[in-house]
């Protein structure tokens, strides 16, 4: 009991840390991590070995590979070309343009970390806009929104997926066969949806047509042998990816392998690539995976499991279908990372009582997936948006994004159970 208690304190104390944003979450996951340790050394059970056992060091490799993968092509200025060129293409018209942004940004966040794409591409946006004199918030909402959308098709699209997909061993296939089809249904409906929230600011015609003449692609492309042959590896490591299971390559070794591929054929600065990389971000989780092992190995997250057993026996279809609302009210208020990877040994805990639990990853991954859009503080990806608006004389308020962004993500939990159900249904999602 008293070790349960505890781990239990632990565990709600990191999370109360890390959701009142007193403390980077960094910091209050490693601090988290080693109150765990310190108290199950000293209560009997927990301790430093398991810990480490507790760590999914498959999902901490896909991060950093992709991460690095990332880190050499951004400095080329391929995003920023792409972005431009999409820009022209549209000849200034508002609509044709979020569009092309839109999906853009959704389709290289299928394939890349969601958080970075955004990065990259909102700065774009907001100068294209200042160069047509129309309102960006449009064309930032749609990237951010499709951002998160589109990473829910992948296995390396979204954080949730990766650690989903190891977790459960779900390969890139089984992801992209499986979600692949309700991301691009929830894509045409969002899209189809946005130009009518905002047909006001996408019907205006640009104030200043001609300026986006003077827009040169190529010189934003800064090193396009670079870019060259990262496309290449990437291409690459996607490849692999669709070849993995029957090679038996976990996704973080194919990650790695692009990573070392890109490294050792296009040698860049080691130092600058470093700077990509989000090592907080792996910390994080790293310090997470070690609380979470705490509560499990305390016999908390066994108790939890025994519970939702009950459930998932009398009906996997409503064990999914409240897993996927659950998640999405829970990714709504907070960061859908820390709350995956809590949920992730209750689930596997219910397959361990002999409850057909495939389907239950599916509806979470749907769940944190789409649910973070419903509000500004729902995904990482939303943040950045709202951040890079407010350096604009349009940023992005609360309210603004309830009255558009809110409505998509429950149409896209809406469409999700739709999907979740005639795949429970077929058999094609047990």
């Amino acid at each position: 009991m008293i070790p349960a208690l505890s781990a239990g304190i632990i565990f709600l104390a990191t999370y109360a840390l890390i959701f009142s944003g007193k403390v980077h979450r960094t910091i209050a996951a490693l601090a988290g991590a080693v109150a765990m340790i310190t108290a199950g050394i000293a209560l009997g059970f927990y301790d430093f070995d398991l810990a480490m056992e507790a760590v999914d060091f498959n999902t901490i490799g896909l991060l950093l590979g992709m991460m690095i993968i990332v880190g050499i092509i951004q400095p080329t200025g391929a995003f920023q070309y792409f972005a431009i060129r999409l820009s022209r293409v549209s000849r200034g018209r508002p609509w044709l343009l979020f569009l092309g942004l839109s999906w853009f940004t959704a389709l290289v966040s299928t394939v890349l970390d969601n958080v970075t794409t955004v990065v990259i591409v909102a700065p774009v946006t907001v100068s294209i806009a200042e160069v047509l004199g129309v309102n960006p918030i449009p064309f930032l909402l749609g990237e951010a929104v499709l951002s998160n959308i589109g990473g829910v098709a992948t296995l390396v699209g979204d954080p949730p997926n990766i650690i989903i997909g190891s977790a459960a061993g779900l390969s890139f296939n089984a992801f992209l066969t499986r979600l692949g089809p309700v991301v691009l249904t929830v894509l045409f409906v969002s899209t189809a949806f946005f130009p009518l929230v905002f047909r006001r600011e996408l019907r205006k015609e640009p104030e200043n047509l001609e300026n986006l003449e003077r827009l040169d692609a190529r010189r934003a492309l800064v090193d396009p042998l670079t870019m060259r042959k990262m496309f290449w590896v990437l291409g690459f490591t996607v490849l692999l990816y669709f070849v993995h299971e029957p090679l038996q390559f976990p996704p973080g070794l194919v990650a790695l392998i692009g990573a070392a591929v890109g490294l050792l054929w296009v040698r860049p600065k080691v130092d600058e690539v470093m700077n990509f990389i989000h090592w907080d971000v792996l910390l994080f989780f790293i310090g997470l995976f070690i609380v979470v092992g705490g509560l499990e190995s305390a016999g908390v997250l066994g108790l939890i499991s025994q519970e939702l057993g009950i459930v998932a026996r009398s009906g996997i279809l409503i064990a999914s279908v409240a897993i996927l609302w659950i998640s999405a009210l829970m990714s709504a208020v907070v960061d859908n990372i820390p709350f995956t990877i809590a949920m992730v040994p209750v689930i596997k805990a219910m397959g361990a009582q002999g409850a057909s639990i495939t389907p239950l990853w599916w509806a979470l991954a749907l769940g944190v997936g789409f649910g973070g859009n419903a509000t500004p503080i729902g995904a990482t990806a939303n943040v950045v948006v709202i951040s890079v608006s407010e350096r604009t004389p349009h940023p992005i308020s609360s309210r603004r994004w309830m009255s558009s962004a809110t409505l998509v993500a429950f149409l896209s939990c809406v469409l999700g159970t739709l999907f979740l159900i005639l795949g429970i249904g077929t058999g094609w999602f047990l």
